[in-house]
């Protein structure tokens, strides 16, 4: 995936100059276009010679609930007319990265056996910003085959507290 990423770096670093303060709302619908873009339909339709680059704009632009910013709507033509739709996932990636390189925060991903209130993802998100030692972006995803438990992920790290790693744990202590 090197060549992707090398591809989609100089549009990131455009974008990223481009959006300037509004970071945060730019990330939004770079996150939103990249949704559509990654849908298997819309991928058939990408590089279909049928389909020219302003109507592909449209679609995009359409499938996006909110309306799109100026901004939004020149990269988006940009990134069409040289036939970079299918790297848009990972352009939005690398903005992701920029983004967060420059507020000093991280991408964290906490998938949890069962859906978490708002008071328990407040008390980990403040466990996990201190074991961590930095601000961090949460979401949250249910997995069903935890059992119990949650795992988390921020960037390369993994900290598993679930019921199923115990397991496998225990598992392999009793094979051994």
């Amino acid at each position: 995936m090197a060549e992707l990423a090398t591809i989609a770096r100089p549009y990131a670093e455009a974008l990223f100059k481009a959006a300037g303060a509004d970071l945060d709302s730019t990330a939004a619908w770079v996150d939103a276009i990249a949704a559509v873009a990654s849908d298997p339909q819309l991928k058939q339709l990408i590089g279909n010679p049928r389909v020219s680059d302003s109507e592909m704009v449209q679609l995009v632009a359409g499938v996006v609930r909110a309306p799109l910013p100026d901004l939004a709507t020149n990269f988006l033509k940009t990134v069409v007319e040289n036939g970079r739709l299918a790297v848009l996932p990972e352009i939005a990636s690398q903005f992701r990265a920029l983004k967060n390189g420059k507020t000093g925060t991280s991408d964290a991903v906490v998938y949890s056996a069962f859906a978490m209130t708002d008071a328990a993802l407040s008390d980990v998100m403040s466990v996990l910003e201190a074991r961590f030692g930095r601000k961090l972006n949460i979401s949250v995803e249910v997995v069903p085959e935890l059992i119990g438990g949650i795992r988390v992920v921020v960037g390369d790290e993994v900290l598993d507290t679930s019921i199923k790693a115990r397991l496998e744990q225990m598992r392999m202590a009793l094979s051994a």
